[in-house]
């Protein structure tokens, strides 16, 4: 049967997205297939003879896997870069090796099983549970005159996906047998290892007795500029007030910092010990705490040393929220739109630095549509620009899948330009992508359906079953014991490494039942950026390598 009409179309879409997402829902094993059930609905449907119009049903595909990627990209954006800083640079390393290794034995799939290209790139994406790397291998074949470029990759997609799922999780555990790991007893190694709660930032009281300080102005402790961490207020003779730079220190004076648990160990050694009153609980109509939100586009981009709002304004910001993130203030980290401040000194003063930075709190629950189209945009324009890569006999295109990717990651890292605000409500973000990636799988299964039970049953469906088994454990393993082994990382960061090398968050739900430590999602979120970008491109390069 094949429905005609958009009215009609739409109707087979939404129902296909609708049933696979409700199929997603259902656990076997603890395990949810999630959003990726549409693939499977479609697959049904399919099968039955449910269809629609090719060429509308691509343009589905293609914009449903565009809003996924850009989406995936405004959120990744933030932090692509600075998840290489710290352990990023050795975790990242570790998650290129995993789609590296397994790129490699696609090939030698194909090279040496005699496994189809179009199969080879299904595989490929199916058995690393990525699907902009089924888009991008889908997308190449186009290109170079594939005849199957569709049916075939969507069903060798759909063959390898479920243990997909599931290997990564057989992964994990078979890394802590091998090892006998106790996950209780690495999550406390971890917290040791980060000096106290994972990024965790306090605040201590301090009583000024070391007389190396006394009597000194705080503008000239050359320790205290290089700590890391910020001094929003001192009590007196018995009355507080914001601190300022020219401040003298004089014993028995309390002041009230903020930081990192290290840095405030220090700054106990270098002041005093810690005091017995708290600055917060005292009421004192001179100085007072407002937290309030960066919207003014104004300061996007600035400095808080720019800023200097302790000279201009003679106020403190004492902590900055990011995404969920607390930062320490210090003077070169720049203003994001959705940053928020918490800022001390007088209600006078507060009441400026709140006009100057904007602090319109509904401005967060907005979204502004014309950079995410302009932003669609060029993802578009530069996913069609040919990119010359030595070794390979044709130039490489990011497509529609890496297009898009790329565009959102640096235009959301860049934040804004003039009026335009590349920000997202993490809401509004959540319900494109999984509309986005409902749309493209349900086409996808719906393109696959018609011939993948004959290709499972009477076809090589179940050999391509194997393959994509040896596929998803081998790379894994193999990483995960060189980082247990060799480098000797945590375990629980492991896991976080495993799943975000697969780009998968079920793993990454997996993971974080093992232990309510937060190694898992800081593995997780430093390597899931760099890995998408290789995600995609991987496929590309494989079928420039062994298309003819």
């Amino acid at each position: 049967m094949t429905i005609e009409g958009v009215a009609q179309a739409l109707l087979v879409l939404a129902g296909t997205a609708a049933l696979g997402l409700l199929l997603g829902e259902a656990k076997l094993a603890g395990v949810k297939l999630g959003v990726g059930g549409a693939l499977f609905a479609g697959i049904a449907l399919g099968h039955f003879g449910v269809a629609i119009d090719p060429t509308m049903l691509a343009f589905v595909r293609d914009f449903g896997l565009v809003l996924f990627v850009y989406t995936v990209g405004v959120s990744a954006g933030p932090s692509f870069f600075e998840s290489f800083r710290r352990d990023g640079i050795v975790m990242n390393g570790l998650a290129a090796a995993v789609v590296v290794l397994g790129t490699l034995l696609a090939v030698a799939v194909n090279r040496f099983a005699g496994v189809s290209l179009p199969a080879t790139l299904g595989l490929l994406a199916g058995a690393t549970t990525n699907t902009p790397s089924l888009a991008a291998g889908q997308q190449v074949l186009r290109e170079l005159g594939g005849a199957d470029a569709a049916a075939v990759p969507g069903q060798a997609y759909a063959v390898a996906y479920p243990f997909g799922i599931v290997g990564i999780l057989l992964a994990m555990l078979a890394i802590r047998a091998l090892f006998r790991l106790n996950t209780k007893a690495e999550a406390k190694d971890f917290e040791a290892s980060q000096g106290g709660p994972v990024c965790a930032i306090e605040t201590v009281n301090i009583e000024i007795r070391n007389p190396a300080v006394i009597g000194a102005r705080l503008r000239d402790l050359d320790e205290l500029k290089a700590m890391g961490v910020v001094l929003s207020r001192v009590l007196h003779d018995g009355s507080q007030h914001v601190v300022h730079a020219d401040d003298v220190l004089a014993e028995g004076d309390v002041v009230l910092a903020v930081g990192p648990h290290k840095k405030l160990d220090q700054l106990r050694r270098l002041l005093g010990p810690t005091a017995k009153v708290d600055l917060k609980s005292m009421r004192t109509a001179d100085v007072t705490l407002e937290r309030m939100v960066v919207t003014n586009a104004a300061v996007l981009g600035k400095t808080l040393g720019e800023l200097d709002l302790r000279a201009s304004h003679e106020v403190v910001v004492s902590r900055l929220d990011r995404a969920g993130h607390e930062l320490v203030p210090d003077s070169i980290l720049r203003l994001q739109f959705g940053d928020l401040l918490t800022v001390v000194g007088e209600a006078e003063r507060l009441a400026e630095v709140a006009r100057l930075v904007g602090n319109r709190s509904k401005a967060l629950q907005e979204t502004q549509m014309v950079p995410v189209f302009l932003g669609i945009a060029l993802g578009v324009v530069l996913g069609s620009v040919p990119l010359a890569v030595p070794g390979l006999p044709a130039p490489v295109k990011l497509g529609l899948a890496g297009g898009p990717l790329i565009a959102a990651i640096l235009l959301s890292r860049l934040g804004h330009l003039g009026p335009l605000v590349w920000f997202m409500p993490p809401a509004a973000n959540h319900v494109i992508k999984d509309f986005g990636i409902a749309l493209f799988l349900a086409a996808v299964g719906l393109k696959a359906g018609d011939s993948f039970v004959h290709t499972l049953v009477g076809g090589p469906g179940l050999v391509w079953m194997g393959w994509g088994a040896v596929i998803t454990l081998a790379p894994l393993l193999v990483v995960g014991a060189v980082a247990r082994a060799w480098l000797g990382l945590n375990y629980l960061s492991i896991c976080g490494l495993l799943a975000g090398s697969m780009t998968d968050p079920p793993a990454l739900a997996f993971a974080q039942g093992l232990s309510s430590s937060p190694a898992t999602v800081l593995g997780y979120s430093s390597v899931y950026p760099l890995v998408m970008v290789l995600r995609v491109v991987a496929p590309q390069i494989v079928a420039l390598l062994l298309w003819g």
